[in-house]
C-alpha cells in the first residue's frame, strides 16, 4: 500500500509539474503575442516603404501619355476624321513616320517598353516599336480596358500580358484632346519586374495583386499569375476572352491555412514544395496602393517568433522548476535545522541528568570529539580536492578547445609555411652563390607570403565571428596562380596534371579569400588523387547571369552519397585525424556565401568529384560579358 508520506510526495510532484507547465504556457502566450505585435509593427513600416516604392515607380511614367498632348504632330495625326482617305496620303505617311520616330525616341530615353497612339476607334496609328515585326501599328485595341477608361475621360491603368508575345506589362493611358473633344488615346507600357530584385535583396517576401486578386509581382517567382482567392468559372471565362493574362491558367495559390486576425492582417500557412509535411506560417499585412486597384501584401515569417516564444517558455519552465525546488530545499533545510535544535535540547537535558557522570565520561567524550574533528577535517580536505579536480577539468576543456583552434589555424597556414620554408632555403643558397637579385626576389616573395598569412588569420577570425562583410575585388587568374604556387611542393611530388580553361575575370570577393577557397579545393583534389595514376585536375569556368561559375574537377575516387550529405558540416572529414579537422570546405562555403556566391559539390564527369564555385562578377566585368 502507498504510505501517506509517499502519497504526499506524489501530490507535491504533480503540483510542481502543473505549476511548471502553467508558467511555461503563460510565458509562451505572452512572448508569442509580444513577438507578433513587434513583427506587425516592423511589417507595417516595411509595407509602407515598399508601397511608396511601387507608387513612386508608377508615378515616374504617368506623365508620359499626357506629354503627347503637347506634341503637335501627334495631334495633327489624330485630327483627320476620314481614315480611309488619309491612309493613302503621302503627307499622312510622312506625318506618321515623324510621330513614330518621336515615340521611339521617347521610349529609348524613358526606359519604357512601348509608347503608342490610338485613334477614337481603338486602332493604333503610331507606336515606338513600329520598326519591329510584332509592332502595334494597325492593331485594334478598342476592347482593352485602358482604352475604354481613357475614352471616357479618365486616366487608364491596366496590367496584362501582351496578346501577341505574352510579355507582361503595366499600361498607363491618357486621352488626347483638342479643346473638349477627345481625338485619341496615348498609352505607355512599362516594366515593373525590376522591383522584385530589390525586394529579394532586402529579404522581403512581397506580393502585388491586381483587381482580379491575381498576383502580378512577387518575390517568389513561382507565385506569378496565381490567384490569391478562388475565381468563379464565369469570371475565368471573361478573363480568358479578354486575353488579359494571355493563355495562363491562373491556378489558385495553395494555402494550407488562412485566418483573418484583423482588418488588413491575416495569418497564412504555406506548404513547403520540397517537404509537403512542413508548413511555413506568415503574418500577412496588406495595403491598397494609391491611385491604383492593386493590393500590396507583405509576408513576415512567424517561425522566428515561435522559436523565440518556445525558448522563453522553456527558460520560464526551468526557472519555475528551479525556484520551486529551491523552496522545497529550503523547507527541508528548515526541518533539518529544527530537528537538530530539538536533538540539541534533548542532549542538554540528558547532560543535566548525567552531570554526575561527566567526570567519568570526559575522556570518552574528548576522544569522540577528536574523532569527530578528524572526520570534519577529512571532509573539508575532500571538498577542497573535489574543487581542485573540477577546476582542472574545466581548464583541461579550455586547453582542448585551444588545441582544436590551433590545429585549425595550422591547417589553414600549412601551405604558406611550406612555401616560406622552401623559399628561405633557396635564398640562403642563392646568397652563397652571389645571386643577390634572385635572393632579393625570394625575400620579396617571403614578405608577401607573411603578409598573406596575416590576411589568412584575419579571415579565420572573420569566419569565427560569422561576418557578413565580404567586399573587395579579385582577379581569378591571379588567384589560381597563387593557389598553385602554394601547392607547388605537393604538385611536384604527386603525379597530377592541372588543366585550366578559365577567363581572366574580376570577381566581387577579397583576393585573399578567393585564394583561400581555391587552395582548399585544389588540396582536396590532390588528396583524392593520392595513389591514382594519371591524375587530372581540371579548372573550367564561364559567365552566367552576372556571376562566374568555376568548376574544380578531378578523376579521383569520387564522393559517395552519404559523404555528399555531410560534406560542408564543421569537423566532418573522411581523412585521418592528422590530415585535418574537416574545417576547409566549411570555411570555403562560408567565405563564398559571405561574398554573395555559393559552393556546391557533385559527381564529376571525369569519374571523381566536382566542386562548383559561383561568385558575382564586378559591375563593369558583368557589363563586359553581357
Amino acid at each position: 500500500m502507498i504510505t501517506s508520506r509517499v502519497r504526499k510526495s506524489l501530490i507535491w510532484g504533480v503540483i510542481l509539474v502543473l505549476l511548471v507547465l502553467l508558467c511555461s504556457l503563460l510565458t509562451y502566450r505572452i512572448s508569442y503575442r509580444s513577438g507578433v505585435e513587434s513583427l506587425r509593427e516592423n511589417g507595417h513600416r516595411q509595407l509602407e516603404l515598399h508601397a511608396r516604392g511601387v507608387e513612386s515607380e508608377i508615378e515616374r511614367y504617368i506623365w508620359l501619355p499626357r506629354v503627347l498632348g503637347l506634341h503637335q504632330p501627334t495631334l495633327q495625326l489624330l485630327k483627320d476624321d476620314q481614315p480611309s482617305q488619309r491612309r493613302t496620303d503621302d503627307r499622312f505617311a510622312h506625318l506618321r513616320r515623324e510621330v513614330n520616330e518621336y515615340l521611339e525616341g521617347m521610349t529609348s530615353r524613358s526606359g519604357t517598353l512601348a509608347l503608342y497612339v490610338l485613334d477614337v476607334s481603338g486602332q493604333v496609328l503610331a507606336a515606338s516599336n513600329w520598326r519591329r515585326i510584332d509592332s502595334y501599328v494597325g492593331e485594334d485595341l478598342s476592347t482593352r480596358p485602358y482604352f475604354v477608361e481613357a475614352m471616357n475621360g479618365g486616366q487608364g491603368q491596366f496590367y496584362g500580358l501582351d496578346s501577341l508575345s505574352g510579355e507582361p506589362g503595366y499600361y498607363l493611358s491618357s486621352p488626347l484632346r483638342v479643346g473638349d473633344r477627345i481625338i485619341g488615346v496615348a498609352v505607355v507600357k512599362v516594366r515593373l519586374a525590376q522591383m522584385e530584385q530589390g525586394w529579394r535583396k532586402a529579404n522581403s517576401n512581397v506580393v502585388v495583386s491586381d483587381e482580379n486578386d491575381v498576383i502580378i509581382l512577387a518575390t517568389n517567382p513561382a507565385w506569378h499569375l496565381r490567384a490569391m482567392r478562388a475565381i468563379s468559372a464565369e469570371r475565368r471565362q471573361q478573363l480568358a476572352l479578354s486575353l488579359q493574362y494571355h493563355w495562363e491558367l491562373l491556378p489558385e495559390l495553395s494555402l494550407s491555412e488562412r485566418s483573418e486576425l484583423a482588418p488588413g492582417l491575416e495569418q497564412w500557412g504555406v506548404g513547403d514544395e520540397k517537404n509537403p509535411l512542413r508548413i511555413h506560417r506568415y503574418l500577412v499585412q496588406s495595403r491598397t496602393l494609391n491611385d491604383t486597384r492593386w493590393t500590396l501584401t507583405l509576408l513576415s515569417p512567424l517561425g522566428e517568433v515561435r522559436a523565440a516564444a518556445l525558448t522563453h517558455a522553456l527558460l520560464a519552465a526551468a526557472l519555475a522548476a528551479f525556484v520551486t525546488l529551491l523552496i522545497i530545499a529550503m523547507n527541508e533545510r528548515r526541518k533539518a535545522v529544527a530537528t537538530k535544535l530539538a536533538a540539541r535540547e534533548a542532549l542538554e537535558a540528558a547532560n543535566s541528568e548525567l552531570e554526575r557522570r561527566i567526570t567519568e565520561r570526559t575522556a570518552d567524550l574528548k576522544s569522540s570529539n577528536d574523532r569527530l574533528r578528524a572526520e570534519i577535517q577529512e571532509r573539508e580536505q575532500a571538498e577542497q580536492s573535489l574543487r581542485r579536480t573540477q577546476n582542472e577539468l574545466i581548464q583541461a576543456g579550455k586547453l582542448a578547445v585551444i588545441g582544436q583552434m590551433s590545429t585549425g589555424i595550422a591547417h589553414e597556414l600549412n601551405q604558406p609555411l611550406a612555401a616560406l620554408r622552401t623559399l628561405s632555403g633557396n635564398t640562403i643558397k642563392f646568397l652563397q652563390r652571389g645571386q643577390q637579385d634572385i635572393a632579393a626576389a625570394n625575400l620579396t616573395t617571403i614578405g608577401e607570403l607573411v603578409e598573406r598569412m596575416g590576411k589568412i588569420t584575419a579571415s579565420l577570425r572573420s569566419f569565427a565571428r560569422r561576418s557578413e562583410h565580404a567586399g573587395g575585388r579579385a582577379r581569378l587568374v591571379a588567384a589560381v596562380d597563387a593557389a598553385l604556387f602554394l601547392l607547388h611542393p605537393r604538385l611536384s611530388r604527386e603525379p597530377a596534371s592541372v588543366e585550366q580553361h578559365i577567363d581572366d575575370v574580376e570577381l566581387a570577393i577579397d583576393q585573399t579569400r578567393l585564394e583561400q577557397i581555391l587552395v582548399n579545393l585544389l588540396a582536396n583534389a590532390l588528396d583524392a588523387l593520392q595513389g591514382c595514376n594519371g591524375g587530372r585536375i581540371v579548372l573550367a569556368g564561364h559567365c552566367q547571369d552576372g556571376c562566374y561559375r568555376l568548376t574544380v574537377s578531378d578523376n579521383g575516387s569520387g564522393l559517395p552519397e552519404h559523404v555528399l550529405k555531410h560534406l560542408f558540416e564543421p569537423f566532418f572529414t573522411t581523412k585521418p585525424a592528422e590530415r585535418g579537422l574537416g574545417l576547409g570546405l566549411t570555411l570555403s562555403a562560408s567565405l563564398a556565401s559571405a561574398a554573395g556566391g555559393a559552393l556546391t559539390a557533385a559527381p564529376s564527369t571525369l569519374g571523381g568529384a566536382e566542386f562548383i564555385l559561383t561568385l558575382p562578377l564586378c559591375p563593369e566585368e558583368d557589363a563586359t560579358h553581357v
